[in-house]
């Protein structure tokens, strides 16, 4: 049988996640309180689901997700449900800029492992209907690396970190099998952790590795992932400074990432943040092989509301055209518009005008 390769990520793309809907907030409030049962939450959610599937494909995306409608937070949905891995409430949230998270995290509790029951696999194959032969269904989950952040590796458990990470990359490639399986052919792995690796302003999680050592180890695991991935499924990875009702929770460019992750990791694309000047220069897009990794410039903030300059956007463009060639250049947002339920400080018509616009702008520049 022949494999279609489809040809992702697009020139006009986006991170994944969508503002809630009031209606998806009442619905889950309802629900918390005991006044709906489940069945009327998800039937709820997968109507809105629909809903803002013909909504991307009508600003014209090719590639659409499920706005994460069905997730409380990007990454601790789909991580408390690995085997090993539970979610809990920690005395304190994340800081981020002037503003404390919301209190939730996951902690390794017993050996990991990928569990077949992963609700997430259900939700692609009923988004995935959904979608049909419309658009490209692209499915997004946190990379990994997440579980090397702060306090999550349990030392009793796993007192080696290469033990650690051997059984995540026997669990993720389990999960990324089980959704190609289920017809997934564009997913995403959302990184924070190796972001903060080229950032002076967080600490490491063990002062004992060297941050050397923990780019390399962050690489092993990507690749590791990735080893044997079928040739016509696309991954992508997103690099994210945070994401929280508009703030972030840390600066600092790609420089100490780049010469090792940029040239090395075995990705069809990297969605990098460059919505202002915490992310620094596009100097480090220089690491990325001619050729490989397209590069999706995050110039569009999904923090505020108001439109870009067009023609300092697409000036912006022939910037990073310096380091990478254009045609292995593509537009998204810096980030989604919803990582958590809070969602950030805009509002749903202002989210799908930097949708139209990314669209329009990619037009313009590659035709």
């Amino acid at each position: 049988m022949t494999k279609t390769l489809i040809k992702a990520p697009f020139k006009a793309d986006h991170v994944g996640s969508l503002l809630r809907p009031d209606r998806v907030h009442k619905a889950r409030k309802d629900f918390k309180e005991g006044a709906i049962p489940a069945s009327e939450l998800r039937t709820i959610e997968t109507e809105e689901i629909k809903r803002v599937v013909d909504k991307q494909i009508e600003v014209g995306l090719q590639a659409v997700t499920d706005g994460e409608f069905r997730r409380r937070f990007w990454h601790t949905d789909f991580l408390e449900h690995f085997i090993g891995i539970e979610g809990y409430v920690p005395d304190h949230g994340f800081k981020f800029v002037d503003v404390e998270t919301e209190k939730y995290d996951v902690r390794n509790v017993g050996k990991i492992a990928f569990n077949p029951d992963h609700p997430f696999i259900k939700d692609f194959i009923e988004f995935k209907e959904i979608v049909g032969d419309r658009a490209v269904a692209k499915q997004t989950i946190p990379s990994p690396n997440q579980l090397f952040n702060a306090g999550i590796r349990n030392a009793d458990v796993y007192p080696d970190i290469e033990e650690y990470a051997h059984d995540i990359i026997v669990a993720y490639r389990d999960a990324i099998k089980a959704f190609y399986d289920a017809g997934c052919r564009y997913l995403q792995l959302d990184d924070v952790y190796i972001a903060g690796l080229s950032s002076d302003t967080i600490p490491f999680n063990d002062s004992k590795l060297t941050r050397e050592y923990l780019i390399d180890l962050a690489l092993r695991v990507a690749n590791g992932v990735l080893e044997d991935k079928p040739e016509d499924l696309v991954v992508t990875t997103h690099l994210c400074r945070g994401n929280y009702q508009s703030t972030w929770a840390f600066e600092g460019s790609y420089a100490k990432i780049a010469p090792t992750l940029f040239a090395k990791e075995k990705v069809d694309g990297f969605f990098l943040e460059y919505d202002d000047d915490r992310s620094g220069t596009f100097e480090p897009l220089k690491y990325i092989p001619e050729g490989g990794a397209q590069v999706v410039i995050g110039a569009v903030t999904s923090k505020f509301g108001e439109l870009e300059d067009k023609e300092a956007l697409k000036a912006r463009i022939q910037e990073a055209a310096n380091y990478v060639p254009l045609e292995q250049i593509a537009l998204s947002p810096q980030c989604g518009f919803a990582s958590t339920h809070h969602g950030n400080k805009l509002t749903e018509e202002e989210q799908w005008n930097k949708l139209k616009f990314i669209v329009d702008i990619s037009k313009e520049i590659w035709g």
